[in-house]
Order: structure tokens, then sequence, then C-alpha cells
């Protein structure tokens, strides 16, 4: 089942259990009851990340599923869909965890940044779930931005999606290295002092290290 506030996101497995979650050969089960008792609702996750939900009407035994059609209204059924929304919502802040950037070579850069300048991204852009920043502790500047966008916004013939990330260029320096295959203008930012590189192993993941570490170093200059 597509929930909307679970895209994008991975279960932290132990916060399922210390939600209440039960786990019996890897599956989690979260039982709860929704308007006044009148709906037993269950949530499953397995060992795949793949979640299952569903309501059963407590007075005639049987699945309950108006509150998933889009056009279904009237009170009642507005009062079902909020529930169940409030129920999927503290599951999603409490048990899950952003889990968007998918390249190896996107979480090696994760990782990176985590263990050399103990930054984490943040996600500022509710419209934008697929696009996140780091930014220095001193100066709250940034220095990395990682997102998730078609090649075709790079001049590519492709639709397809690619991990890519903007980083500070050294205008001194690197100026020279755009060339439009592997090095290219930032994207949606400043185009003479950032540049972009797609985390699809086109480039080095030491060569990538080195350069956020430039990048990291130019955000402290005023």
């Amino acid at each position: 089942m597509e929930l909307a506030a679970l895209r994008h996101k991975s279960p932290n497995f132990g916060k399922l259990t210390e939600f209440g979650f039960a786990s019996d050969n890897g599956v989690y089960t979260y039982l709860t009851e929704i308007v006044d008792g009148q709906f037993e609702m269950t949530v499953q996750i397995n060992d795949k990340n793949e979640v299952d939900v569903r309501l059963i009407d407590c007075g005639t035994g049987e699945p309950y599923t108006l509150h998933l059609v889009s056009g279904a209204t009237g009170a009642f059924v507005g009062r079902v869909r909020a529930e169940f929304d409030e129920v999927i919502g503290r599951i999603a802040d409490g048990c899950f965890e952003r889990d968007v950037f998918k390249e190896e070579q996107a979480r090696q850069v994760i990782r990176y940044i985590r263990d050399r300048y103990g930054d984490e991204l943040e996600f500022l852009w509710d419209k934008l779930p697929t696009g996140a920043i780091w930014r220095r502790k001193d100066n709250r500047k940034w220095y990395g931005i990682l997102m998730i966008i078609s090649r075709s916004k790079l001049g590519f013939d492709s639709d397809e999606n690619v991990s890519v990330i903007d980083l500070r260029l050294d205008t001194e320096n690197d100026s020279e290295i755009i060339d439009g295959k592997k090095f290219f203008a930032g994207y949606h930012m400043n185009k003479r002092t950032w540049f972009t590189i797609c985390l699809d192993g086109s480039v080095s993941t030491e060569k990538i290290f080195s350069f956020i570490d430039k990048s990291y170093v130019l955000a402290k200059k005023k």
C-alpha cells in the first residue's frame, strides 16, 4: 500500500518495537482501534520494508476501504480517514527515517560527510522531498546539496532520474573543469560559484570527497 506519509522513508525496526509493534518471523504488527472502537486497524511491516494496512469493521468483521476512496465524502468517512491518517503519521514520525538516495555513491557521500564533519542532510522543502542540503555548523552556510533530478536537466537526452550533488566551486583553481559531461554548471544554484556532479560513478568517489572538502572550506570564506 502506498502511503504518502511513508514515501521516501524506511522503517527503523528497533523503533517499531519501542512504538508497540510485535515481531513474528520478520513481520512487525501493530494493532489499534479507531473511531471509538468501531474499527480495528492493523499495520504490518515485513523485512522487505513493505507496509500493509487494513481496517476491519468490528461490527461486521468485514474490511472497510471507503476512507481510501478520494471521492468519498461525508462526516463519518472523513472521521475514519482523519483517524487513520493520524495513526500512520505517528508511525511515520516515530518509526521511519528518510531513505531517498539509493545509489551506492550517494550513500558513500552521505557517510563521508557524517563521519568527517558530523553533518546530516537537512530536508528543507516539503514540495521537494528528494532534495536536501548540508551546511556548516559555525556559520550555517550551505556547502553541499543532494537531490534527484532528470538527466535531461543537465542536457542529456534521457529522462532517467539520477542523484546529483551541488558543491561550491573554487573559481580560482577549478573553474575550467565544467565540461558538460562529468562536471556541470550548478543546477538550481549560481552557475559561476557552484557546480554539479552526477553520483553515478562517472567521477571517482575519492575525487568527489576532495571537492566536498574544498566546498566545506569555501563556505567558511566571507
